[in-house]
């Protein structure tokens, strides 16, 4: 399949720039993967359309407040750093050999991407919070990325609260005035660069009301990278590389949801993150194995489900990765139908936007 294949025609309007006051009071499309037949409901009506033994799968990543704004010592001009992946200094070594570390020297080191590039080379040396923290670019790779050590005194995560910033898209113009509201309410594992966003619908009453009734719930653990926001740039999808994003899924877990389909119970994953893990971490049986690790899968259409049976989850952005994979679930024909009438009924789409529930 081409990449224009899964492009529509969205008006600028409707990608939201907030969230609503309400968590659970987005909108939500409910699509049989089956017939394409669409119904329009509310979010805060999930408990009604789910059923006793059915289990959610949610993913419990934290989102950093990754967005570090400084300046350069030498010449006092603004750089930004978004922080990517924290790295070991065996990692460090490996791009920079002839890197030296103190004992008593109180560092970390991240892969991070850094705005403007010109002012962010090797050798520089940067200041964030009136010196707070300080950083150093130690190298430059080859996909434009920089390695940089961070030098504080404290604890360097109570000092990142402090001065980061929320990284949200880039389609996102509007300030969060909560930075609380790009974080799922149970969210609880540092290291993510974007929030899970289909889980943001879900408030700690919901989640109550779900477990009350005989919906099991479980997590997992993903963390979002910025590829997700990457555009494919290929004309043919299967020429696709895909980002690798880290994932870790507990024996409870993983017990939890192989239990649920033994007893005929659905696996619903909350997100396209949630969805990426459960078909990683999974044996050709369909038996999800515990354990960490990358994954890079693509899911398309063509791609069989070994997990999943249905998937929560926003509107994705035109020729998406994402897009491609709620086409392989539910069927690309009726995909983009149902985008087309959510365009149509003025649904808000993306981050901050309305849902939908694919069964």
């Amino acid at each position: 399949m081409n990449t224009h294949d899964f492009y529509y025609d969205l008006p600028e309007e409707l990608i939201a720039q907030t969230p609503l006051e309400n968590r659970s009071d987005s909108r939500l499309m409910l699509l049989d993967k089956k017939t394409g037949e669409i119904e329009h409901r509310h979010f805060y009506e999930i408990p009604t359309l789910l059923r006793p033994g059915d289990r959610l799968v949610l993913n419990d990543t934290k989102v950093l407040p990754a967005r570090l704004i400084g300046h350069r010592i030498d010449s006092g001009t603004e750089v930004e750093l978004l922080l990517l992946k924290r790295l070991t200094l065996e990692e460090v070594q490996q791009a920079v050999p002839d890197l030296s570390v103190s004992d008593d020297q109180a560092c970390v080191f991240w892969e991070t991407l850094a705005g403007p590039g010109k002012r962010a080379r090797r050798g520089h040396r940067l200041s964030f919070g009136d010196g707070r923290l300080k950083a150093e670019i130690l190298h430059v790779l080859e996909d434009g990325n920089r390695i940089v050590r961070f030098e504080f005194q404290g604890v360097f995560e109570e000092i990142l609260d402090q001065l980061g910033q929320m990284p949200l898209p880039p389609y996102i113009h509007e300030t969060l005035k909560d930075r609380d509201r790009y974080q799922t309410v149970y969210a609880r594992e540092e290291g993510s660069a974007a929030a899970p966003t289909a889980g943001l619908h879900f408030t700690k009453d919901l989640l109550k009301q779900l477990e009350d009734q005989g919906i099991g719930i479980s997590y997992v653990t993903l963390h979002v990278g910025l590829g997700t926001f990457r555009p494919v740039k290929v004309d043919r999808i299967e020429d696709h590389v895909m980002h690798r994003e880290v994932y870790h899924i507990n024996a409870k877990t993983a017990e939890e949801i192989n239990r649920t389909k033994q007893e005929g119970g659905r696996i619903i994953a909350v997100g396209t993150t949630s969805c990426r893990t459960l078909e990683s971490a999974a044996d050709d049986s369909g038996r999800v194995v515990p354990g960490a690790s990358e994954t890079g899968i693509f899911i398309y259409p063509g791609y069989r489900f070994k997990v999943l049976d249905g998937l929560i989850t926003n509107f994705h952005l035109p020729e998406s990765t994402l897009i491609m994979l709620v086409s392989a679930l539910a069927g690309w024909d009726h995909v983009l139908a149902a985008y087309n009438e959510a365009v149509k009924e003025r649904y808000r789409f993306f981050s901050f936007g309305d849902a939908m529930f694919i069964h």
